[in-house]
């Protein structure tokens, strides 16, 4: 995400040619829209604006940034899970 984000801003100002994938970036961004690029290869499917989306992207991030640092949780917000049929799978 960083990386296309840097070439959007150096396309922006004429350091790079604006391709047709960083043009669709900027306008989905300009219009506060999930980029396609990101949905389905880098983040979760979702129909929340980016702002929104953004958002929870880092609670889910720190979600389970917490399980990593302090082990499992006590309560498991399931909704934050990008694929929570695997975990109800594995909790059976």
């Amino acid at each position: 995400m960083r990386e296309m984000l840097v070439n959007v801003q150096r396309a922006l100002i004429g350091e790079v040619v604006m391709s047709e994938d960083l043009e669709a970036m900027s306008e989905a961004l300009f219009n506060n829209q999930v980029p396609l690029a990101w949905q389905p290869n880098i983040g979760f499917l979702s129909l929340k604006p980016l702002a929104s989306w953004i958002i929870d992207l880092l609670d889910r991030i720190h979600f389970l940034q917490k399980w990593v640092d302090n082990g499992p949780p006590a309560t498991f917000w399931i909704s934050g899970f990008f694929f929570p049929q695997a975990f109800f799978t594995g909790q059976m």
